[in-house]
């Protein structure tokens, strides 16, 4: 099933700081660690007004719509501008704002780079960003605008992921 761009393996996530779903710093995620099915990864900035205007509440809808069919869940920080607003300490208020038990990184450029690696990995243009992965490690969604209905209909009737090959 593709719902967006064309398909391309995903790579793996390079971003070094994490906190799990209790603000507890967490070795880095893999994608590995989001399950075997399809996963899901939003990226935001905390100062991004349309990140909390549309990106959150669609992450919401996607988490309580998906999550019983086998779908993963991350959310990265990638701090391409501000700084010294879209901090560490941003990501536990933000989780909690939320009511987010999921992941989150905090993705600064690396040192010498202009970009944090999720945005250099995925191609990504700013933030709010849905990055969707298939089973198969493929790339099928990549943009701004996810409907999140539109994805959570496409599985509706489906078995969960993990079954799903």
């Amino acid at each position: 099933m593709s719902i967006g761009i064309s398909s391309h393996q995903a790579p793996e996530l390079r971003v070094p700081y994490w906190i799990d779903g209790k603000g507890n710093q967490i070795e880095p995620v893999k994608l590995a660690d989001l399950g075997d099915g399809y996963k899901v990864i939003y990226c935001f900035q905390h100062w991004c007004p349309g990140c909390h205007s549309r990106g959150f509440p669609a992450l919401k809808r996607l988490v309580d719509g998906l999550s019983d069919k086998g779908f993963g869940f991350a959310v990265v920080q990638t701090v391409f501008e501000g700084a010294d607003q879209n901090t560490v300490e941003r990501l536990r208020e933000t989780q909690l704002h939320y009511g987010l038990d999921l992941p989150f990184g905090h993705d600064l450029p690396p040192s010498g780079e202009r970009y944090p690696t999720v945005m250099e990995d995925y191609r990504s243009g700013g933030t709010p960003w849905f990055i969707v992965i298939d089973p198969k490690g493929e790339v099928i969604f990549n943009d701004f605008r996810l409907d999140p209905e539109r994805l959570i209909a496409a599985f509706k009737d489906a078995p969960t992921v993990e079954l799903v090959r």
